[in-house]
């Protein structure tokens, strides 16, 4: 029987990679796979996470990613030399494992957000994490690679040049059990408690990278949708004053709620009327899905998955990473009837439903079982599922 480890820095609910990784799990044991995990915790080391200024996040993040590329690395050599017969999932930073989970390539999102090489070789991690996945991608650490989209897969030779492991392209699902439309007292209720009227459409933004995701632009596009209150979900308190002090220059600051850092989006999202995204660059971004799955339009860029599942006038908008365009489509929504605002929450809903973790974990179970069968008979896995170059 195919058995699963999957490597990760935390495995929990959630959005981004650690709720990837635990639905996955969640669908494996499901379906009767065994699996493990290992993770930082399990590695010996507690990830510190201070939000309380962006500078303090970001030496944080540099620490672990520096931490669970190398001293994790090794520890999960020897976790996984253990255990031969498994097949292993990797997603971020450990160089080991039989497939990586790409989320994310660091060179494409700061190129897609300008000044490339002053982002690069101003911050050492990302010098760091460059030549780690050029090793990575180019080397013999994995057997195979996930992208999470097409346009993932093409980036990644974009970038690259080579890309050694085969990839595969498996996009991430939702749970649509737990991101659901919910009822008109629920949405009163968490509007209420957030200050903002039961009438008002509301454009909700969920990311803690407020300048790659194009807060900025959905603030100023506010000016182009009058009727339109900007709910904000993340950031740091420096991230949030920063946002704050924009939207003053703008004129809208009682149009936009900050609601700090939410540990689950789902009430949020129901108490929106559509999910705002003007992003430089997505891998995925599962939040569209999510929305989608809530009843909720998107107006996104054309980044990750959204030109896969958006489809303009029916769930959502593709549009250019300018504000004008923003503020043109959420001044559309905004003007929706109430009928015709609920045909556009039942197409987003059956867009979601068509993408459940159930199928994506089957497509995770035929890429292990095709590694599986590639293994010579009688020969120990030790080497290549221990991630040795």
């Amino acid at each position: 029987m195919t058995r699963i480890v999957q490597i990760a820095p935390t495995i929990e609910p959630g959005s981004g990679v650690a709720g990837v990784a635990y639905a996955l799990e969640q669908e494996f044991r499901a379906a009767g796979v065994p699996v493990e995990r290992f993770t930082a915790a399990d590695a010996g080391r507690t990830l510190a996470r201070p939000h309380r200024t962006t500078f303090g996040m970001h030496l944080a993040r540099a620490g672990n990613v520096v931490w669970f590329s190398t001293v994790g690395t090794r520890r999960a050599k020897r976790f996984l030399a253990e255990r031969p017969d498994a097949i292993s999932f990797t997603h971020n930073d450990v160089m080991a494992g039989d497939v990586y989970v790409n989320h994310g390539l660091l060179q494409a999102a700061m190129r897609a957000r300008g000044n490339y090489a002053w982002r690069m070789v101003r911050n050492p991690v990302h010098l760091f994490t460059a030549l780690r996945d050029r090793l990575r991608y180019r080397g013999r650490t994995h057997r195979a690679v996930v992208a999470l989209t097409g346009q993932e897969a093409r980036l990644l030779t974009e970038v690259y040049g080579r890309v050694r492991p085969p990839v595969t392209v498996i996009p991430n699902g939702v749970d649509v059990e737990r991101f659901s439309p919910g009822d008109a007292a629920e949405r009163a209720a968490v509007r209420r408690e957030l200050g903002i009227a039961d009438d008002t459409t509301v454009a909700v933004f969920i990311g803690h990278e407020f300048e790659r995701k194009g807060l900025h632009l959905a603030i100023e596009a506010l000016r182009m949708a009058p009727g339109v209150v900007l709910l904000v979900v993340g950031g740091s308190a420096d991230m949030i004053r920063r946002a704050g002090a924009q939207a003053r220059r703008v004129g809208v600051p009682e149009r936009v709620v900050f609601a700090g850092e939410r540990s689950d989006p789902v009430p949020l999202l129901r108490a929106s009327d559509v999910l705002v995204l003007p992003s430089a660059y997505e891998a995925n971004a599962l939040v569209v899905l999510e929305a989608l799955a809530c009843g909720v339009p998107v107006v996104s860029t054309r980044v990750g998955f959204a030109p896969d599942i958006v489809v303009d006038g029916e769930n959502g908008f593709l549009v250019d990473r300018e504000a004008a365009p923003v503020g043109a489509r959420l001044a559309e929504l905004d003007g929706l009837d109430p009928e015709v605002r609920e045909a556009w929450r039942a197409r987003a809903r059956a867009t979601a439903e068509q993408h459940s973790w159930r199928e994506v974990a089957a497509r995770y179970l035929e890429l292990a079982r095709s590694i599986e069968a590639q293994r010579a008979p009688g020969r120990h896995a030790r080497g290549r599922a221990a991630g040795d170059t």
